[in-house]
């Protein structure tokens, strides 16, 4: 069974920082783009950046030169650097990705179960 597992919110305080981390398990053939959502209550769920297989990034307006995404060594791993944290960046955070779960099969996607930050004095 495949798993994505999220860790690191929090806490923080205006101008901090946080470092989430998302770690995918189970019987993965291929890990294709990876990224971050943000959710709050009442609203959709917003794209924060994503990360692709070869490595090509993209943000939201709103994080760009605040966020930074990257994958693991491993592969397995998508991490979201989070710097200058604002209190309108508090909210649920979830990771997806797109996997292949069977050879030749297509890529699904997967998703977290959602991490709370909060940014506040």
């Amino acid at each position: 069974q495949v798993q994505l597992v999220e860790s690191g919110g929090g806490l923080v305080q205006p101008g901090g920082s946080l470092r989430l981390s998302c770690a995918a398990s189970g019987s993965i053939i291929k890990i294709g783009t990876v990224g971050w959502f943000r959710q709050a209550p009442g609203n959709q769920r917003d794209s924060v950046a994503f990360i692709t297989s070869t490595g090509d990034t993209n943000y939201a307006d709103s994080v760009k030169g605040r966020f930074t995404i990257s994958r693991g060594n491993a592969k397995n791993t998508v991490y979201l650097e989070m710097n200058n944290l604002k209190p309108e960046d508090t909210t649920v955070y979830y990771c997806y990705a797109d996997l292949r779960i069977r050879p030749l099969g297509p890529f699904d996607t997967y998703w977290g179960q959602g991490t709370q930050v909060t940014v506040s004095s």
